[in-house]
């Protein structure tokens, strides 16, 4: 590893958040008694009454976004209570627990919710808090609740030390490929390409070992290339945050789901590079942008406005809690 690798990753946070710290502050919350939180509830919800006019809206804006629910609706006797959620019971990764649990504890343990933890991609017929949603389908069915899940792999924000100008004039792409066509279509028509730099890190690829990656590739690696390719997996693609936080140019087809990041406000041609669903016309776009380095920083600096509204971490709180009253509320649970 070199020294401006090592110096970036270790001081410059160029890399995957830590999970000790993220579990430590889960295990914090663990310990702190409900009963504490839950009278700070009304308090932090006034919050909101300290903003101006124009804040308030736009943070109305974001909560409405998430939680799309208009009409009051009761949700089935089936449905599980906050006090039945509890750590050893889980039955899924841990990450969903801590992630819902920073929000929920300062509601009543007899409060029921529908809760669908992991990658979701499908609707429900009753209110439920997801990390995932389909966008379109979502836009009329509004029981798809997004709250920040997952977030210690998906949220990461760092300041890339390499200008776009600097950056190498190909595209690269990292992950899992097996068993997710639009990977697969990728790799096996464009892997010889000079253009792109492609691998398949799946533990159980299908593929020789000359296209599969040799252990990790660091995210500093990735910031070397102007083209950094964001392809939806199982949901969404996990590294779009922090390529659209980068001087790299994020490069996708159509989105089709979306997290607490709002997927579904990104604008093709202004906030990353739109290519078609079969990659068809990849290298045409990465040309077109070479010859047009302009319009390409413009794209970069869009993202970077982006991504910039979610680094307030206290108005980030704010929405959140917002977003689960709205949910308790919009149930008929509470005034």
């Amino acid at each position: 590893m070199g020294l401006k690798s090592f110096y970036y990753k270790s001081f410059g946070g160029v890399r995957k958040n830590l999970h000790l710290p993220y579990y430590v502050g889960g295990a914090l919350r663990l310990m702190t008694p409900r009963w504490f939180t839950r009278s700070r509830r009304d308090a932090l919800l006034r919050r909101f009454d300290e903003l101006s006019a124009s804040q308030q809206d736009y943070v109305m804006e974001r909560v409405t976004y998430y939680n799309r629910l208009s009409e009051p609706v009761a949700l089935p006797p089936t449905c599980a209570t906050l006090g039945e959620q509890h750590y050893a019971h889980r039955g899924y990764a841990s990450v969903y627990f801590f992630d819902s649990y920073e929000w929920n504890r300062y509601f009543p343990e007899s409060f029921r919710w529908a809760f669908a933890p992991g990658d979701i991609t499908q609707t429900f017929a009753v209110p439920t808090i997801v990390k995932s949603r389909p966008i379109e389908a979502s836009r009329s069915n509004p029981n798809s609740v997004l709250i920040n899940m997952d977030k210690v792999r998906h949220f990461m924000f760092f300041r890339d030390p390499i200008p776009f100008e600097q950056k190498e004039n190909r595209a690269i792409f990292r992950g899992a490929i097996h068993s997710k066509p639009v990977r697969m279509n990728l790799i096996e028509n464009y892997f010889d390409c000079p253009q792109l730099d492609i691998l398949d890190t799946s533990t159980n690829s299908i593929y020789p070992p000359n296209m599969r990656q040799k252990g990790e590739m660091s995210v500093y690696a990735h910031l070397k290339f102007k083209y950094i390719l964001s392809l939806e997996g199982n949901d969404v693609a996990s590294n779009l945050k922090w390529v659209m936080n980068s001087n790299s140019l994020a490069v996708s087809p159509p989105l089709v789901y979306e997290t607490w990041f709002m997927e579904g406000r990104l604008v093709p041609g202004e906030h990353f590079v739109s290519i078609k669903p079969d990659c068809s016309d990849l290298i045409e776009k990465l040309n077109y942008y070479d010859e047009h380095p302009a319009e390409a920083r413009a794209i970069v600096e869009n993202a970077h406005e982006y991504c910039r509204q979610f680094f307030n971490k206290a108005q980030e709180s704010l929405i959140s809690l917002m977003v689960m009253e709205r949910y308790f509320r919009m149930t008929g649970q509470m005034e």
